[in-house]
């Protein structure tokens, strides 16, 4: 099946080997013939993307792009602690229903939570989109349509595709989860202030997620602070 194979093209390299894909990644290549040409790209070079490429890219060739001008500039940071990860629906219903959104995206680490979490609101009649890895590239095109266009208002998706996400109007991103990696921070929640636009990024933090958010404070010299209780006019 692969020995006609030509090209092997491997995208967000780093987010598909933190998700767990590893063992498939592996099986992929040790089907591919010896002459079969394999582009790698990731935005971040973690260790186990540079292990992919020692076992099996012969002599590559790296190639950096300048960074994107992502900043955290013009974004108020903010934290919710929730004692239990099971009282996080209810934090975000009660936050929902409190704050002025004109347009947010609600980040989940994994495609289960998502489906979930977008029944669980679509339940408490909220309207929801959500898009993640498992939908085809035409569903995920008219979801993305409908938010671009406004009829959308709320997109719960995973940072598979966080990257993709640049949309102007985005005023609210809420991390449901805190990212497994401290670079998805900044592509989470950098789009909301992009254009020279304001934006607010809540966290929902457990105590088991303390550390994480010390560690993406420090790593991008930022602070992050506790929820104020008058959240109305944000």
């Amino acid at each position: 099946m692969t020995d006609s194979m030509k090209m092997f093209v491997l995208d967000e390299a780093d987010e598909m080997l933190s998700r767990g894909f590893t063992e498939q990644i592996y099986d992929i290549f040790q089907l591919l013939p010896q002459s079969t040409q394999v582009v790698l790209l990731s935005a971040t070079m973690p260790q186990d993307v540079l292990e992919v490429t020692t076992k099996f890219m012969r002599d590559p060739i790296r190639i950096l792009v300048k960074k994107a001008e992502l900043t955290l500039e013009g974004i108020k940071q903010f934290y919710i602690a929730v004692e239990k990860e099971d009282w996080k629906l209810d934090t975000l219903s009660d936050l929902y229903e409190t704050v002025t959104i004109t347009q947010a995206v609600i980040f989940c680490n994994t495609r289960r939570k998502v489906d979930w979490l977008t029944d669980k609101l679509t339940a408490r009649d909220f309207t929801v989109s959500a898009m993640h890895g498992d939908m085809d590239q035409g569903q995920r095109d008219v979801i993305m349509k409908e938010f671009r266009s406004g009829s959308s208002r709320v997109l719960i998706a995973t940072d598979l595709l966080a990257r993709g996400i640049d949309v102007q109007q985005v005023s609210l991103v809420i991390n449901y989860d805190l990212p497994a990696n401290r670079e998805n921070y900044i592509h989470r929640i950098g789009r909301g202030g992009r254009f020279g636009r304001k934006g607010v990024a809540i966290n929902f933090v457990t105590a088991d997620d303390v550390r994480m958010m010390r560690e993406i404070e420090q790593f991008y010299s930022t602070q992050i602070e506790e929820m104020p209780m008058n959240v109305a006019g944000m």
